[in-house]
């Protein structure tokens, strides 16, 4: 990582390989002031590497959590290293505020590590879910087999102050026809009682009571056809608009289960589904969590922990360098005016 000879000595020559200027980079190092601090050579690049790890992180949770929502890998990987991206600056951001004036000031640390966090546990959302993929998708069969009771439910409750008024006529219909074939049925027992002389006058044969009871039930029968005939359009209208009602049911629940999928929100929903019901799940959650959340903190964590060496005093002392030459330049420049004039 680091090319150098003899570097505790000073004066001595040292040559920082490629990637170890990289890592100073992601650290938000000055290179031309980092070179002459030995000890915070390495302490930034410890720093480098831990936005490095953020970084690949954020990137790749970043790509799975668009590949939930397009169809086009490439589209998902562009737009994870795009995110990413974002992610790296957030956090340069971060910790290029960190300084040894600042690390023991509770506000400004406490609100990068409430920022970091936040970005943190989003990103640890596509993480865990690519974990448990194939708990969740079990989960989310579950989910959406109870997501069409419900809006089956739903459904019926809707369509029920249509199709009650609609269930009563027909059933008052057919109340009649049934209390018609019921005579009907009454009669043509007693007619054939009478004529086996099981009822009646005991007299076997079509006697006079026989016949009369026969017309009886044949008037009865034909007072039934009648009835059936009359009745039949309006049960049959009754029938027809219960079944286009049903249809249409049928046509809502086809439309909603095309709807469902595992998409992202999908996935959290059972994710969170599976947690509350499983005790395992959830401890291995909550733990999955915290590693996770702690690569998004080690950034602004490194910095605030490491201690300050020269390096900062560098800075420091090259800024006060900077305002004093550029102070001097306007004083020199604004009296050479006053001259002029």
């Amino acid at each position: 990582m680091m090319e150098h000879t003899n570097s505790i000595l000073p004066g001595d020559s040292y040559v920082p390989g490629r990637f170890t200027k990289f890592l100073w980079w992601l650290s938000t190092a000055e290179e031309e002031l980092i070179e002459g601090a030995v000890l915070d050579r390495n302490r930034y690049a410890i720093t480098g590497m831990t936005v490095l790890g953020t970084w690949l992180f954020a990137t790749l949770a970043w790509s799975y959590f668009f590949s939930t929502v397009v169809s086009d890998v490439f589209a998902a990987i562009g737009l994870g290293i795009f995110m990413g991206g974002v992610v790296l600056g957030i956090d340069r951001a971060l910790i290029k505020g960190i300084n040894k004036n600042n690390k023991r000031k509770i506000v400004p640390i406490g609100f990068r590590i409430i920022l970091a966090f936040t970005i943190g546990l989003f990103m640890a959302q596509p993480a865990l879910l690519y974990l448990f993929n194939k708990e969740i998708h079990t989960q989310i069969s579950i989910d959406n087999e109870q997501r069409k009771r419900i809006k089956l439910l739903k459904q019926d409750s809707v369509y029920a102050s249509i199709k009650q008024p609609l269930l009563q006529q027909r059933n008052q219909l057919q109340a009649q026809l049934i209390a018609k074939d019921k005579e009907v049925s009454a009669a043509r027992e007693s007619f054939i009682a009478e004529t086996d002389g099981t009822g009646g006058s005991k007299k076997i044969g079509l006697k006079d009571i026989a016949k009369a009871k026969q017309q009886a039930y044949l008037k009865l029968q034909s007072d039934y056809v009648s009835l059936e005939q009359s009745l039949a359009p309006n049960i049959h209208a009754a029938d027809s608009s219960l079944k286009t009602i049903d249809a249409g049911i049928l046509k809502e629940q086809a439309a909603f289960d095309s709807l469902l999928n595992d998409g992202f929100i999908t996935r959290i929903e059972a994710l969170n589904n599976l947690i509350n019901n499983n005790t395992a799940v959830a401890f291995r959650y909550y733990l999955l969590v915290a590693i996770l959340m702690l690569i998004e903190l080690m950034p602004v964590i490194a910095k605030t922990l490491l201690p300050s060496g020269t390096y900062d005093e560098h800075v420091r002392l090259r800024e006060e360098y900077e305002i004093k030459s550029l102070q001097k330049l306007y004083q020199k420049a604004t009296e050479d005016l006053e001259k002029i004039n």
